[in-house]
């Protein structure tokens, strides 16, 4: 990098709303990468590398010492600035978490939303954090390498590729780097200015994370006014790799918040509704249900477009976890198999987790019927089997499912049926 900025990555439509992610200390912007595919798909996202890790050089913060966390939000700050976003969401986890807080206290005109994962107000005694930067400064990262995965991880995760290639990045972290953001870790207390803080704030933390234990995450949220705490189980310092559909979630739950008008004309009801379609089902399925319109579809389609999604799934009444927990329930009973295999793939676009849609199904079967839910179960297995099998597929909904009925039949009788209505109980579906 020139000009003293940190390395940083950009994500997602460039239109979209700006959302900020710093890492922790240690790792690289890869931290968030169980994150990016979800957030990405509604925001503009940013990721950047402390100085010294990943491809972050130190020359930007101080290596006398004297390095503090207002260093580090503004390097954050010019990287906004150089995107011309004067206000953006910000997530952090850890140190990360502290710059979003130092900004959302000292610069709450730029933070519109604030969301901290497994982070403080203090990091405890500043001698330990003064003790680690001689450490590393004279014998390197990798005298951090040995003690990571217990604080890092869960016993059960350490051991995974994953955790392998998060201390893979702390190995290649510069030394200086890395002793530099310790001390502004020593120097770093907010304590004081929590109060400050108006910008809506999601706090996250990991249930057995040693480094900060959810009581820091809990005075957090008792200090900012209006702050929402999660607890996640099964996880320690980094959590959202650790349960990243738990953490994923929460951010889209935080982040998308009330829409803040309902769209009054039919233009505007129509855009609104297929920006909400589109971050829903993800833009391929989207773009090949509208390249399947014919003129008799076409009214149909538009009507749908306005009204499902444009008015009721863009209201603030309810979050879109919650809209798709409803959804699934109606599909359920109703018996529409191949409608639910599309909004289980859109409810994992939404937040829930398989577990939370496992609970939707079990629910079901008390007030929709067993046999119905019985179905559902296999129907959310194929899915889950599907994805599986496919890692690296972003959760794009590429059965032909949507807003609307998307039937191609081809059965031995060679009845052979291709239409693409697009239905009040949004299908595209394609048997």
């Amino acid at each position: 990098m020139t000009n003293n900025r940190p390395h940083h990555n950009l994500t997602g439509p460039p239109t979209a709303p700006p959302l900020i992610l710093g890492p922790s200390l240690g790792t690289s912007l890869a931290v968030w990468e169980p994150q990016l595919p979800a957030l990405a798909r509604e925001h503009r996202v940013l990721r950047w590398d402390l100085p010294g890790h990943g491809g972050s050089p130190v020359a930007p913060l101080p290596s006398d010492g004297s390095a503090t966390i207002d260093d580090l939000a503004a390097l954050v700050l010019r990287l906004a600035d150089d995107q011309g976003w004067e206000r953006f969401a910000y997530a952090g986890i850890s140190i990360g978490g502290a710059v979003g807080l130092h900004l959302a206290a000292h610069h709450p005109d730029r933070i519109s939303r604030l969301s901290v994962v497994c982070s403080s107000a203090r990091f405890g005694d500043p001698a330990v954090w003064r003790e680690r930067a001689a450490l590393v400064r004279a014998e390197g990262t990798e005298a951090m390498v040995a003690s990571r995965p217990g604080t890092w991880f869960s016993p059960d995760f350490a051991h995974t590729p994953l955790a392998a290639a998060l201390i893979e990045d702390l190995r290649a972290t510069d030394r200086a780097g890395y002793a530099a953001c310790c001390d502004a870790l020593a120097a770093y207390d907010m304590t004081a200015d929590l109060a400050k803080i108006t910008a809506p704030t999601l706090v996250v933390a990991g249930r057995d994370d040693p480094a900060t234990p959810p009581s820091h995450a809990r005075r957090i949220a008792d200090a900012v006014h209006g702050a929402s705490l999660l607890e996640v189980a099964g996880a320690a310092h980094l959590a959202g790799v650790e349960r990243p559909e738990a953490v994923t979630g929460a951010l889209l739950t935080h982040l998308n918040g009330p829409a803040p008008s309902q769209p009054r004309d039919d233009a505007s009801r129509h855009a609104a509704g297929m920006a909400v379609r589109r971050a829903v089902l993800g833009d391929a399925h989207v773009d090949r249900a509208v390249a399947r319109t014919t003129p008799f579809t076409a009214r149909f389609q538009d009507f749908i477009t306005r009204y499902a999604w444009g008015e009721i799934w863009t209201g603030d009444g309810l979050d879109r976890r919650t809209r798709s927990c409803i959804t699934l329930t109606a599909l359920i009973a109703h018996g529409h198999d191949a409608e639910l295999a599309m909004h289980i793939r859109a409810a994992l676009s939404n937040g829930l987790t398989r577990e939370e849609i496992g609970e939707v199904l079990l629910q079901s079967a008390i007030y929709c019927g067993v046999p119905a839910a019985n179905s559902a179960f296999a129907t959310a297995q194929r899915v889950f089997d599907e994805i599986d099998a496919e890692p690296d597929l972003d959760i794009d909904l590429d059965t032909d499912t949507d807003t609307g009925l998307d039937i191609d039949i081809d059965i031995d009788t060679g009845l052979d049926i291709d239409t693409d209505i697009d239905s009040a109980s949004h299908s595209d579906t394609e048997k």
